[in-house]
């Protein structure tokens, strides 16, 4: 038995048409051609990427993950750290994959197959086995137990109804609520040695991707997840409603509003990020056209101007261009004050000038971020 898909209030109904009303608007948003877009979807799953490990502990800037992205090597992230992190880009790489797979189907190999993308590092914590022995969730802090995992012998047969489950159960369940309750039971069962928080938001986010309206960057709720507070609010909603057991007889309606209020709080901030990209390219190519400048630049600008660190090697990938012609760019936008030069040869980036913030500023104005439950 599983944890069961509560019956949803009519404050939940209220907000599943927001974000439905929502998404489609941001499928039609990226489904226009913009130079913007690439930049942007690299850096949702660049927060992604960061927000999901850092639950766990791990702890990467967003220019290391936006690199992890990019297949580029880290500027700060330790070695045992990186292997985390790019285990875990593979793993999302693979749920991108799979959004536009023709031939999926659920089975329990594709789930061991993405943990063992995350943890083929560390072959003691079996990677894409399930755990042999019983499991205990401690409290970082206090060292006192939160939660026992169900039985061993178990764990086969509560997956196994999990995977059939995803494949053929309450097919007409809200999209966004039968994620986020494959998620709770993927959590609960607890079916590996390490990983199993990362892999019920990875699962999260597949559920989300086979669904095919939205690009599963654009669907994650992980970034919002490892933000401060929300951490805390998360573990709270799973001890609350999981129970420091298996106890599949709980009442999960607190978990499916954290859910949404979590979805619908990402979705209004991916809408932001929409909007102050339009608006900065703008801006950035208004001033490129000014300057004398090739339009090819502005990429270069808009990754400075929204906080990261411009490498050669990425601003040349992105535009497809030889050494030297990104070398000289980056060199032009130094001497038009965009861009200030740090570090040398190999470890040589770019970051944004007082000039170039200054300019960005009006585009970046964040708005406030409310929780559709509170109003």
């Amino acid at each position: 038995m599983l944890y069961r898909t509560p019956a949803l209030a009519d404050d939940d109904k209220r907000v599943l048409g927001e974000l439905d009303t929502m998404r489609d608007n941001l499928r039609y948003q990226i489904a226009e051609p913009h130079r913007w877009t690439g930049q942007l979807r690299r850096t949702l799953i660049a927060h992604a990427i960061q927000g999901s490990n850092s639950i766990e502990g791990y702890q990467v800037s967003l220019d290391d993950a936006a690199a992890a992205v990019a297949g580029d090597e880290p500027v700060e992230t330790n070695p045992q750290t990186w292997e985390v992190i790019t285990g875990y880009r593979d793993a999302l790489t693979y749920v991108q994959q799979l959004a536009r797979s023709r031939e999926f189907a659920w089975q329990h190999m594709l789930l061991n197959a993405l943990h063992f993308m995350m943890l083929r590092h560390e072959l003691g914590k079996w990677p894409g086995r399930f755990r042999p022995g019983d499991i205990h969730v401690d409290e970082a802090h206090t060292g006192r137990c939160v939660y026992t995992g169900p039985d061993a012998d178990d764990v086969p047969s509560l997956i196994s109804e999990l995977i059939d489950w995803l494949a053929d159960g309450e097919p007409d369940t809200p999209l966004l609520v039968r994620a986020s309750m494959a998620h709770l039971n993927l959590v609960k069962i607890h079916p590996w040695r390490d990983g199993n928080g990362r892999m019920s938001r990875c699962l999260h986010t597949l559920v989300l991707a086979r669904d095919g309206v939205l690009a599963p960057e654009f669907s994650s709720i992980e970034e919002w997840l490892g933000v401060g507070r929300n951490t805390y609010a998360y573990y709270d909603a799973l001890g609350e409603v999981g129970g420091p057991t298996w106890q599949p007889e709980n009442d999960t309606s607190k978990w499916i509003r954290f859910c949404l209020s979590a979805h619908h709080q990402q979705a209004q901030l991916v809408r932001q990020r929409l909007d102050q990209a339009a608006h900065l390219w703008e801006l950035l190519d208004t001033w490129v056209r000014r300057h004398g400048l090739p339009e090819r630049v502005v990429s270069a600008l808009y990754l400075a101007a929204t906080g990261g660190r411009v490498r050669r090697t990425l601003y040349q990938r992105d535009e497809s261009l030889t050494d030297d012609q990104a070398t000289r760019d980056l060199r032009a936008l130094v001497r038009a004050g965009a861009l200030e030069q740090h570090g040398e040869t190999r470890g040589r980036f770019y970051l944004t000038s007082p000039t170039l913030r200054d300019l960005a500023a009006p585009a970046l104005r964040p708005k406030e971020i409310v929780d559709p439950y509170r109003r």
